[in-house]
């Protein structure tokens, strides 16, 4: 019975894939596949959200939070999170789903769009129950895997071109970012900044409609707090510029603080076994959340007790809670917080943990921002609202994170509901991100990936070279000469060859050379040298004749430049197959380049 299920869901797939080819276009396929894409985005947003919101009320709902006295259950949770997610990972799910938007980017470099089905569905599993124990990273990361999955599979089933298939994992990271945030102009823009999906009419349509399906969904379901809001009450002010001036320099090297201290001891941790890493890890996540409680899970709710300057509650369920009225002490509380995340952040996912550093970069520059804002104010030089510097330092410190100064800047922007406070995130953004870039080339996501060479995204070039069939290049129309032939030998293989040169080759198909036809043109009209010379008086080699199949195309590029050449040599390990030329791959260079680029 089964079977014949099977086969009627076939032919009724298949008679939908030849109704569409004779019915619908292209381009009308898009538009509904990003719709679809949106929609499943929103919902993934929705469930993510929900499932970690109450299994933290459930966890948390015992006489034993009270927030004068420290929570002893802190030690323990974050344990009992990511030995789940460790265990649910090696024996079930049985791949690495740690830095979700790296992996899309990788796919889009590497995979033309290709990711596996199971990030359907495994970074929301994962995600939540490290996220919802204590894990000190954040949902959106492993949201825009899910939804870039989500497109990239969607793809994969309604038969799309590459090309497409591309820009429907965008469809999915953007919606991912909308249903996150309800920001569905922050979700296009992250696409554009952080994917480096080039920006046209193809691509912006439906990235378009998936973000604002996608905010519509998680608007529908969670309402306008999505994430947290805050409306703006105060107006900008010039006089203040000097205040945001010096809050997107401290929130570059907050940023820098952030993006080395993370790689340092990730590093570190990957020169332990895996049980050794989860052990480390959680303890040291443990004792970090017992001892500052604002540092449990993604931290938004720390966050949104801080931009209503409700500064007490960060000193609920902690050892400093008799400390609470000291500007000092709070002082040093936000320091300490900053510093710390970073650290829980990088232990979270070092440890086995799944999720992001959204979340984080957002939740570090608030407090860098509050901190700032605070400082101002108490140094008696300019009165300043505390609660936008901490919405600026936000966007700052996210900018020089990932490096988007435009995503964050409108993130914070939609967040707020207005423009109010348009002038100094600008300002802060593009400080920030200018003082990173220098020091940090890539951003956090893109990192790894440079350093492993999988960095395509953000080089089209390279992106092109990369995506092109080497193989399908390769001419072996030619005849190949052995390196104990005469010339009379090459005189006959002239007669049937159609090209200006032959291969030399070893008994065991060796590639040794070529021989021009111009160095013994004067001699194929005198027989009586025939048996005088041979190849081996007219063969010529050098290194820049030959490549291994196995080089990057990238590096046979740059040996036609290098040794100007419109032709040459492909072996594999030293045995010849045949030729590429210059034109070939350059032409298919072009043809790759103009089907990615038409509108």
């Amino acid at each position: 019975m089964k079977i014949i299920k099977s086969i009627r869901l076939s032919n009724l797939y298949k008679h939908f894939l030849v109704w569409r080819l004779k019915n619908v276009s292209e381009s009308q396929y898009m538009l509904f596949m990003s719709f679809l894409v949106g929609l499943a985005c929103g919902l993934a947003a929705v469930v993510l959200k929900n499932t970690v919101h109450y299994t933290y009320l459930f966890i948390t709902d015992t006489k034993w939070f009270a927030v004068d006295r420290s929570n002893f259950l802190f030690l323990v949770y974050p344990m009992v999170g990511i030995t789940l997610t460790v265990l649910i990972l090696k024996y079930f799910i049985k791949d690495d789903l740690s830095h979700g938007v790296s992996k899309v980017m990788y796919a889009i470099s590497r995979k033309k769009g290709h990711i596996k089905p199971h990030n359907t569905y495994s970074s929301i599993i994962t995600s939540s129950i490290t996220v919802a124990f204590g894990g000190s990273v954040g949902l959106e990361a492993p949201i825009v895997l899910t939804g870039s999955a989500l497109g990239s599979n969607l793809g994969r089933i309604g038969r799309l071109s590459t090309k497409n298939t591309i820009i429907l994992v965008g469809c999915g990271a953007a919606g991912a970012i909308a249903g996150a945030f309800k920001a569905p102009i922050a979700g296009i823009l992250f696409v554009f900044e952080v994917l480096m999906l080039d920006l046209t009419m193809t691509t912006a349509i439906p990235l378009l409609i998936s973000a604002i399906t996608s905010s519509m969904i998680s608007y529908f379901f969670l309402g306008k707090e999505v994430q947290f809001t805050y409306d703006v009450t105060s107006n900008f002010e010039l006089i203040k510029i000097p205040g945001y001036i010096f809050l997107g320099i401290i929130s570059a090297f907050v940023s820098l603080y952030f993006l080395r201290s993370t790689k340092w001891i990730s590093s570190k941790f990957k020169k332990i076994t895996q049980w050794r890493r989860l052990v480390i890890g959680g303890i040291s996540l443990g004792i970090l959340i017992f001892l500052f409680p604002p540092l449990f899970g993604e931290g938004y709710a720390a966050l949104s007790v801080l931009l209503e300057s409700d500064t007490n509650t960060l000193f609920n369920n902690t050892v400093f809670y008799s400390y609470r009225e000291n500007e000092w002490m709070l002082l040093g509380i936000l320091i300490a917080i900053v510093i710390l995340k970073a650290i829980a952040t990088s232990v979270t996912t070092s440890a086995g943990g799944v999720g992001g550093t959204f979340a984080p970069s957002l939740f570090i520059g608030g407090f860098t921002g509050f901190f700032v804002g605070r400082l101002i104010n108490m140094s008696g030089l300019l009165v300043v609202e505390e609660s936008n510097f901490a919405l600026v330092g936000m966007a700052a410190v996210m900018s020089g994170v990932m490096h988007s100064p435009l995503s964050a800047t409108f993130l914070i922007a939609e967040i707020t509901g207005g423009y109010a406070l348009f002038a100094p995130l600008m300002i802060a953004t593009t400080i920030s991100y200018i003082v990173v870039k220098p020091l940090n080339r890539y951003s956090i996501y893109a990192d790894e990936l440079a350093a492993e060479g999988n960095l395509m995204t953000h080089n089209k070039d390279k992106s092109a070279l990369q995506s092109i069939d080497k193989r399908k290049l390769i001419e072996t129309n030619f005849i190949p000469l052995l390196y104990e032939s005469s010339l009379r030998d090459i005189a006959q293989a002239v007669q049937q060859s159609t090209r200006s040169f032959f291969p030399i080759i070893d008994k065991n198909n060796n590639f040794l050379g070529i021989v021009l036809i111009d160095d013994v043109r004067k001699l194929l009209f005198k027989p009586e040298y025939y048996d005088v010379y041979g190849v081996k008086d007219f063969i010529r080699y050098s290194e820049y004749f030959i490549v291994d199949i196995s080089d990057p195309l990238e590096k046979i590029v740059s040996k036609f430049k290098g040794a100007n050449r419109y032709t040459i040599a492909v072996v594999d390990d030293g045995k010849y197959i045949g030729f590429m030329s210059r034109a070939n791959v350059y032409a298919e260079y072009r043809k790759f380049v103009s089907t990615f680029s038409e509108e």
